[in-house]
């Protein structure tokens, strides 16, 4: 098997993948490079790479999630790594077992990457700090979900073959979103301009010192973006009502079809998933010519792929 070549070890030497604030642009931009070369490989007729054959991949969702753990356990599966799923309900932790103990199991069982998605913020960090396995964050409470990030700007250069200078608007729940903080902190680094648009309560002013806009009328927005992404609202972390209800939201701030006729032909309308159709989007609009959601879907297999054969410290495919 082969070794790092000496420029993957100067643009890449880290064996986690925590978030995308503590990147560079350099490695980030190193990453969705990488993930150029496995969006070629789900175009052969073979479709695998023996690029982590021998490896195992600890698939270990604490917080229940469909598509990125099955992302992660198909991107794993072509780079020909042995794949292992593991639910909070299936594990010791419904005993009283703790996460570092977990984790530890798993480690002494020879598992080499641990994809762990979490409710609590930080969870990653911790794991990361305590095992010599690599550790990807696949979303930690409203943290960061990096791959996501990466995914959406891999999506992002791909249609518009750039990021530097781009008007990024980003509409809905900021204040749970991991979703967004990723987008954030990677499209800064990578020259684009963002925009933060929702209610007053889920788009607060603190987030301007990160270096965004924020606005509270969508209208206003939309005629200059480049890329359009929608988030959902995160019922789920919410433990109070932040905006009267679904449809006062859906009026103020939803992509409907009248409002899409405010973007530019070439505007990009991006979602992360799940899709509130007829909440944070009209049905017809998602589906439009704009839309790149299914692109993102495809993207992501690539970006996974990436990450995980970089942090597994496998050579260039």
């Amino acid at each position: 098997m082969n070794v790092r070549s000496p420029d993957m070890n100067r643009r890449w030497n880290r064996k986690d993948l925590l978030g995308l604030r503590e990147l560079s642009a350099d490695e980030i931009n190193f990453i969705l490079e990488t993930a150029d070369a496995f969006k070629q490989v789900g175009t052969r007729e073979i479709k695998k790479v023996p690029a982590l054959r021998g490896k195992t991949l600890v698939n270990f969702f604490v917080e229940p999630s469909t598509r990125t753990r099955t992302s992660f356990e198909l991107a794993a599966s072509r780079l020909s790594a042995d794949v292992i799923n593991i639910s909070a309900s299936t594990s010791s932790l419904t005993k009283g077992e703790t996460l570092k103990d977990t984790a530890k199991v798993l480690e002494a069982n020879h598992a080499d990457i641990i994809v762990l998605r979490h409710s609590s913020a930080g969870a990653p960090q911790f794991l990361a700090q305590r095992l010599k396995s690599s550790v990807i964050n696949a979303g930690d409470g409203a943290h960061e979900h990096p791959t996501q990030g990466l995914l959406d700007l891999y999506t992002i250069r791909e249609k518009r073959e750039k990021i530097d200078n781009l008007n990024v608007v980003i509409v809905g729940d900021i204040l749970f979103s991991r979703v967004a903080r990723s987008n954030i902190f990677g499209l800064l680094k990578l020259g684009a301009r963002v925009t933060l648009v929702g209610p007053s309560t889920l788009a607060p002013r603190e987030f301007e010192k990160l270096g965004v806009s924020i606005s509270h009328k969508i209208d206003n927005v939309l005629p200059d973006a480049d890329v359009v992404n929608l988030l959902r609202i995160q019922h789920e972390r919410q433990r109070k009502e932040y905006f009267p209800s679904i449809g006062e939201y859906t009026q103020l701030f939803g992509l409907t079809k009248e409002r899409a006729k405010l973007l530019k032909p070439d505007c990009l309308i991006m979602h992360p998933g799940p899709i509130n159709r007829g909440v944070e989007i009209d049905s017809e609009v998602a589906d439009g010519l704009q839309s790149v959601i299914l692109d993102q879907v495809t993207n992501g297999l690539a970006v996974r792929m990436a990450v995980l054969y970089l942090c597994g410290g496998i050579a260039t495919p």
